[in-house]
């Protein structure tokens, strides 16, 4: 016990579920009991909340995980229901940490999703929310932030003298493909790695330099005179690459929101000759039901969907015939485990050698 009586972790209701796996996979490594912390953040009537810490933190390393994309939590304000939104999770992450400042040793967010993330640079007259959301962790006394393929890694420059980690699930993705699926050709001549935009080309470029494969690029054509949504509208995907007849093609991206670029995308694969079309995306929001992909996997468009249980997985998703959840609960048991022995992040935030290891014994 004597290892582990300064580590304590803090999960948000958003992430309580998850965390119970991960505290049980840390007390088996380190042969102790518990490592959660209980807390809550009830509310007012009025709306307004406040965190409460069941036990002392005082001089103990703390790991709070939240998940700012759970929709499926409701609070009550005026006597309704309310359901919550990434700014109460954030709220409510905020709560717990004033909560910890002053009394932890060191304090560590584990956000998977990056809160604002999406909001990463200013193209008109427009708020900067991502990179005011770290500057108030920062304020707050927060000493390391963990997240999963932030949308934009370059986020990472807001705080230069802090530690931030953002971390890939590209073993995990590998790891899936290649059991669900043993005739996968791994070669320049049976696979290619396709980024549906500009802004996913890194992700691909790591995939494809680690298999050994080419990759194909889609640029977004956007109207910029108008918004909808709050994004410019795509008017076309025009592709970048060599011939993809009869190949698997394998499309990576950060997160699936609506599904409407992802399924054009996959059009247009399919259109070129792909005989196969997976798609892996970290983060499965499915922020506008399911319908549409439905659709499109009755049409033949694509044959798998991968994403992780980083963020909440709808009930609805989990009996989807197309799709395949990767967990991540052990790879997260395994962040906090390094953090809190100081040693090194290298080998978990881009696995390179552990894929390699996971080709190899493929082939």
């Amino acid at each position: 016990m004597n290892a582990t009586k300064n580590l304590g972790i803090i999960a948000l209701e958003s992430y309580s579920q998850r965390a119970q796996r991960i505290n049980q996979i840390l007390c088996e490594w380190k042969q102790c009991d518990n490592l959660l912390i209980e807390s809550q953040c009830p509310r007012f009537a009025s709306g307004e909340a406040k965190a409460i810490i069941k036990e002392s933190v005082r001089h103990k390393d703390i790991y709070i995980l939240a998940d700012v994309c759970n929709n499926s939590l409701k609070y009550k304000m005026d006597g309704e229901l309310n359901r919550m939104s990434p700014d109460d999770h954030f709220q409510d992450l905020k709560r717990i940490i004033a909560a910890c400042s002053g009394k932890a040793k060191r304090i560590t967010v584990i956000m998977p999703f990056l809160y604002e993330g999406r909001q990463h640079r200013k193209t008109q007259r427009e708020s900067l929310d991502c990179a005011v959301m770290l500057k108030e962790l920062e304020y707050m006394g927060v000493d390391n932030i963990v997240t999963f393929d932030a949308h934009d890694p370059r986020m990472q420059n807001v705080l230069p003298l802090k530690g931030i980690e953002n971390v890939s699930p590209a073993l995990q993705f590998t790891q899936a493909l290649l059991t669900e699926y043993e005739d996968i050709k791994v070669d320049s001549d049976h696979l290619m790695f396709i980024a549906p935009d500009e802004g996913a080309t890194e992700r691909v470029v790591f995939f494809a330099s680690v298999f050994g494969v080419n990759i194909g690029m889609f640029y977004k054509r956007r109207d910029y005179t108008n918004i909808v949504d709050g994004t410019n509208p795509i008017i076309a995907h025009d592709f970048c690459g060599g011939s993809l007849d009869g190949m698997d093609a394998i499309v990576v991206d950060d997160m699936i929101a609506s599904g409407g670029s992802i399924i054009d995308v996959c059009k247009q694969i399919k259109d070129r000759g792909a005989k196969r079309v997976f798609i892996f995306a970290t983060f499965g929001l499915f922020s506008s039901g399911f319908e549409k992909l439905d659709k499109a996997y009755e049409q033949g468009l694509f044959d798998r969907i991968f994403t992780t249980n980083l963020v909440y997985q709808k009930p609805e998703l989990l009996e989807k015939e197309y799709y395949m959840g990767v967990s991540m609960n052990r790879y997260i048991a395994a962040i906090i485990d390094t953090l809190h022995n100081h040693g090194s992040m290298q080998k978990l935030t881009k696995p390179e050698d552990r894929i390699h290891e996971t080709l190899k014994s493929y082939k």
